[in-house]
């Protein structure tokens, strides 16, 4: 048993619906999360400034004595290199790794669709690991940068039809040229993109599976801390918030993200000391 704190970081808002699916799988658990909201959105940096600020939140996690961190957030996971990762005190895991993962394992036709921000599909992270899993995978990329600023925005599923009818003409302009690709799957490398799920998959059609990075990389690290030992004994998780700006937005838009599993205390910290 370990009753340190599961460390969770992300650009911003996103990530939160990675600590949703920790709640829902590891209730018992700490959760320390980290949403570097004053540099967001990393998916348009320099690869050069995504490795200095994950650098930076990773040192923060740290500095409250997690036991294992979650980079709930594709463009770092598209980003920090595996061999720094290796060298962390506590384990590390990525949403890429789990989701190309779960991808590669249902896909039936080999044909793989991948959205993400610029940098995600900039980097080919997932190209690369599905072409070791899936010989003669066919991969279909596509950045689809304005659906972070409308899931910010509220326009999301099961919100009031005015908006989602902005968001289904933003999917259908992202995402024809990847369902006439003919992809049976379809990672959404992004965990700001689980909030548009039934629209992008009304949009893509039945026979078309999504993959969830944030709700996949949950169930690896659920497993991680089984295998390793590390699961808490406390009878109630808690789960603690920081941010890098105001938390004042934060607040206001967690629970869009959270669903039914509210959130906790909000901090505002200077990241740039770490």
């Amino acid at each position: 048993m370990d009753n340190r704190p599961i460390g969770v970081f992300d650009s911003g808002l996103g990530g939160l619906t990675g600590v949703r699916e920790l709640r829902k799988r590891l209730p018992h658990e700490d959760i320390i999360y980290f949403g570097d909201t004053g540099r967001v959105p990393y998916g348009s940096r320099s690869p050069e400034t995504i490795l200095q600020y994950a650098r930076q939140d990773v040192a923060f996690l740290l500095s409250k004595n997690v036991k294992c961190i979650m980079a709930a957030c594709g463009t770092v996971s598209s980003t920090y290199p595996a061999a720094e990762a290796a060298q962390l005190p506590v384990p590390y895991l990525g949403v890429v790794d789990a989701a190309a993962r779960e991808a590669a394992f249902v896909t039936r036709n080999r044909r793989i669709g991948v959205i993400g921000t610029a940098a995600t599909i900039r980097s080919r992270s997932y190209e690369k690991l599905l072409r070791q899993l899936v010989p003669g995978v066919e991969i279909t990329a596509r950045p689809c940068p304005l659906f972070v600023p409308l899931v910010e925005a509220g326009y999301v599923d099961h919100s009031e039809a005015g908006k989602q009818q902005i968001t289904k003409l933003v999917i259908a302009q992202y995402l024809t040229e990847v369902r006439e690709a003919g992809v049976d799957t379809l990672i959404l490398g992004c965990t700001h993109y689980p909030l548009l799920k039934s629209m992008i998959g009304e949009f893509m059609g039945p026979g078309v599976t999504l993959v969830d990075p944030a709700m996949t990389a949950a169930h690896h690290l659920e497993r991680m801390l089984a295998e390793r030992g590390l699961r808490a004994s406390h009878e109630s998780g808690q789960a603690h918030f920081y941010v890098s700006d105001v938390p004042d937005s934060f607040v206001q838009t967690a629970d869009l993200f959270l669903g039914e599993y509210k959130g906790g205390p909000v901090e505002q910290i200077a990241i740039d000391k770490y």
